[in-house]
């Protein structure tokens, strides 16, 4: 069965417990403002061209990882283990994987109205 993926969010991991001034920051650099969630966990970036951009409060090193959406995703966990990476944890309603070069990426469900847009298609 065929199932699609794409890179759909770029996270930007902060480690601190109030994403205030990481908000100034991000909002001035991209020249959005972003919008915080209830829970002041998360920043949305909307209106930008490519990929949303979130802001994610951690309490690891900060780094930015990327959400690959799709939707089915037990199909591309196995494509991509398959291609070397490796499963590390599942968290709430994402896989979160490591490419063989170390970096680390989730599979999350079709995050916005457009999917599949020019998402790949796989076998």
């Amino acid at each position: 069965m065929t199932h699609r993926s794409r890179i759909g969010v770029v996270c930007i991991d902060c480690r601190t417990e109030d994403l205030g001034e990481a908000r100034a920051f991000w909002s001035g650099l991209l020249g959005v403002e972003g919008e915080t969630d209830p829970d002041g966990k998360y920043v949305a970036f909307e209106g930008l061209a490519g990929p949303r951009v979130l802001l994610q409060a951690v309490d690891h090193a900060p780094r930015v990882h990327l959400d690959i959406e799709t939707d089915d995703q037990e199909a591309e966990c196995a494509r991509l283990t398959a291609l070397g990476a490796t499963e590390v944890a599942r968290v709430k309603r994402w896989i979160v994987m490591e490419a063989p070069t170390g970096h680390r990426f989730c599979l999350v469900r079709p995050q916005g109205d457009d999917f599949p847009g020019e998402a790949a298609a796989f076998d």
